[in-house]
């Protein structure tokens, strides 16, 4: 941050509001300048009280009237996904064309953080972060569901391919495959870059409205820049509480078909407290004995699963899935991107929508994570990691478990012949009919269990990195605060309301993907304004 700053100077058509000296932007505005000091905490005004303020509103409403809020909040979630479903989609498309251009224009050679900046992380750990916090925990469970649903048709079939044939196998693995590919990638990619350009190479506040800067000007620390960052921090809480929640309930299922242990509200609370608890220590020892010590053993621990799957499973269907993936998804990324005439209303809706909503309400907590994790690298670098490094693994991972679930169901083999019942134990079903069941089956849940961890670790970060003013180095209570109050805001929903409470809060997370795509795109012509001015 350019603390010596004595003027004021707003952005400008000629110098972007930049000091020639030091290349950071020529703001008065210092870190932590509006924050206060409370119980041992570094907070940010408003920011911080305003965010607590209606996340405990959210949840008396949501504990006090569970059907009421599922049922308003959902509605306005289908009322979002069907009405902005050409937004959503054009922005997406977007943002896959704006980070591929980053990676091909001259701009790919600006380093974050400056030309003498090198990593603090080495690659593998920096992408195993990257990884863990965007997707893991989902690819976990939908990797196996998400195909084998569509192959049997169970909330529509993409493209309206003809469900239980081979053609409808194909189009099941590329589809899986587009909702996990580049467009995710490409929308955490975006906010990422952002985030960290305008931190390492301008000087600014590690937090979402210090993106706007080269838009705004001055009025980034005003009003409008609180409430971009109070709607990141809602988006990204809500998030985690709904995944943690959700998860548990997953995890509890996982348990009881490997141990026998029941799964109701009780085991689910353990899982909550437990994997909070890891959390907690993770937190404590810091982000390089915390999360990139877990990501390091998650990727170690799913390397070794994938393994497993491939010598014990079918390996030659696997390895034809893959080239399957790969063909159906380049013969379908267009036919699947677009938005016009759609004959498919209810799966398109249902599931491509849906998902793009989602990853953008994510996307600021990954976004922030993957930037705080990624100063030395260069543009380029930076994007190859975050966009198409992550596409390849994924498209090895659903040939793996998507692969070999399809090859089951058609073959009439164990229980995902019939579809899905229960998505948690989608994935235990396919291990039944392999061999060492019991050991890939226990490898699961710990997969899972570590991935949950890692990303609450990882937002606790992000959401204290926010309600600090964009410091990176706030007490470690507040960041302890964070860790905890998800859990607990999981497990009061849990108990208070269930399941319908779980899914008011998904749908309420979800909904916030409406106004963060405009803020994204946006975020785009911010960026590129400002990467212009390092080209000299």
């Amino acid at each position: 941050m350019n603390q010596t700053a004595q003027r004021t100077i707003l952005p400008t058509e000629r110098n972007m509001g930049l000091d020639e000296e030091t290349g950071y932007y020529d703001t008065d505005y210092t870190v932590g300048q509006d924050n206060v000091q409370v119980m041992g905490m570094d907070i940010h005004n408003p920011v911080f009280g305003v965010s607590a303020g209606l996340i405990l509103l959210f949840i008396i409403g949501t504990l006090l009237f569970p059907a009421e809020a599922k049922v308003a909040l959902t509605g306005a979630r289908s009322w979002s996904i069907e009405n902005f479903d050409w937004l959503f989609m054009i922005g997406a498309n977007a943002f896959v064309i704006f980070c591929l251009a980053m990676i091909a224009l001259p701009i790919g050679r600006i380093r974050l953080g400056g030309t003498s900046a090198r990593p603090e992380f080495s690659t593998v750990s920096w992408f195993s972060m990257l990884f863990a916090a965007g997707m893991g925990i989902g690819l976990m469970f939908w990797s196996v569901a998400e195909p084998v649903a569509y192959y049997t048709d169970w909330y529509g079939t993409p493209l309206n391919a003809a469900a239980k044939t081979p053609e409808g196998a194909s189009m099941a693995l590329g589809a899986t495959m587009f909702h996990w590919g580049l467009h995710p990638w490409a929308i955490y990619g975006v906010v990422a870059l952002a985030l960290a350009f305008f931190a390492y190479n301008k000087g600014l506040p590690m937090t979402l409205r210090s993106a706007f800067y080269p838009l705004l000007g001055e009025r980034c620390w005003g009003p409008i820049g609180h409430l971009i960052d109070i709607l990141a921090v809602l988006a990204t809480i809500f998030g985690l509480a709904t995944s943690l929640g959700l998860g548990a309930q997953q995890a509890a299922g996982g348990l009881n078909y490997l141990f026998g242990i029941e799964n109701n509200i009780t085991t689910q609370i353990v899982v909550i407290a437990g994997v909070t608890s890891v959390a907690l220590l993770s937190v404590a020892r810091g982000l390089n004995g915390g999360v990139k010590l877990l990501s390091n053993i998650n990727m170690i621990i799913a390397a070794g699963l994938v393994a497993l799957v491939i010598v014990l499973g079918p390996t030659l269907d696997i390895v034809r899935s893959m080239g399957s993936i790969l063909g159906s998804y380049a013969e379908n990324i267009v036919p699947l991107s677009n938005w016009v005439g759609r004959e498919d209303g209810t799966w398109y809706h249902g599931w491509t929508v849906f998902y793009w909503a989602w990853w953008v309400s994510w996307s600021p907590f990954v976004g922030m994570f993957i930037a705080r994790v990624s100063r030395g690298r260069t543009v380029r670098e930076f994007m190859t990691a975050v966009l198409l490094v992550p596409t390849l693994v994924t498209l090895v991972w659903m040939g793996v478990f998507g692969g070999t679930a399809l090859e089951q169901a058609q073959a009439g083999v164990g229980a995902l012949a019939g579809g899905i019942s229960d998505v948690s134990l989608a994935m235990f079903q396919m291990f039944e009919n392999l061999p060492l069941t019991m050991l890939m089956s226990f490898v699961a849940v710990m997969l899972v269990l570590v991935f949950f961890i890692t990303s609450a670790d990882s937002g606790s970060l992000v959401i204290d990195s926010i309600t600090s003013g964009g410091k990176t180095d706030a007490p470690m209570l507040q960041r302890l605060f964070w860790a905890t109050l998800v859990g607990i805001i999981a497990a009061v929903l849990l108990v208070g309301g269930g399941t319908e409470a779980l899914t008011a809060l998904q749908a309420g997370a979800i909904t916030t993907g409406l106004p963060f795509t405009l803020v994204l795109t946006l975020m785009c012509l911010s960026l590129y304004k400002g990467l212009k001015t390092e080209i000299r």
